[in-house]
This record gives structure tokens, sequence and C-alpha cells, in this order.
């Protein structure tokens, strides 16, 4: 399983770098939760969350991105935001797979969702 959640989140940094983001890590880790892809996209650091699924048949990808993993996420990112200084914008991503479909939904979550 491992090895099909490396596949999408390259296939998902490859689609991203093709948009014109500059990849800086993949699955980057804390004590908190992980992040698939850290990412610029010009001024703004982004927060990638990667899911796949072979169909729809059980709920669609980004349906799979829950509140608590939501959370994890977030004190993940803060980390990250503290550990590298970052002082601009940043916000989060999810990249849901369905199938051979690619969705990127820009600012999934954050804010008041969290």
């Amino acid at each position: 399983m491992r090895l099909k959640g490396f596949f999408w989140e390259r296939v998902s940094g490859l689609y991203l770098f093709l948009k014109g983001y500059r990849i800086l890590k993949f699955n980057y880790r804390t004590r908190y939760g992980e992040i698939d892809i850290i990412c610029k996209h010009k001024e703004t650091i982004v927060f990638v969350e990667v899911k796949y699924r072979k169909s729809d048949e059980f709920g669609r990808a980004e349906e799979f991105v829950t509140k608590k993993k939501a959370e994890r996420i977030l004190k993940t990112a803060r980390k990250y935001i503290a550990e590298n200084r970052w002082k601009g914008y940043y916000r989060f991503d999810v990249i849901a797979i369905n199938g051979f479909k690619i969705k990127h939904i820009k600012n999934a979550f954050g804010g008041d969702w969290i």
C-alpha cells in the first residue's frame, strides 16, 4: 500500500511542477503527522495532502480528508513554518485522484474549517 501512495505522491508532484510549483519536500514528518508534499507557488508555501482512490465506489478521494487529518496536517505545517522561519503566506491544498483523474483543490481547509 505504501508503494502505491509513494507513486501517486510523485505523480502529484510532477503535476504541480508542470503547473509552476516548486517542490520543496516530499513526506515531511513530525510527531504530529505527515505532509505529503510541501511546495511553493509564487510567494505562497503550499501544504498538499494527496488522496487516491481506484474508483469512487466507496466515496471520492477528497472525501477521505477528515477534520482529524486536517488538524494533524495543520499542526505539522506549524512545525515546518517555525523550523524554516517562514513569514509569508501559506495554504492547504488537496490533490484528489479518482481512477486516473486528478483534481487539485486549492485552499481545501484551514481557518474556520479546522
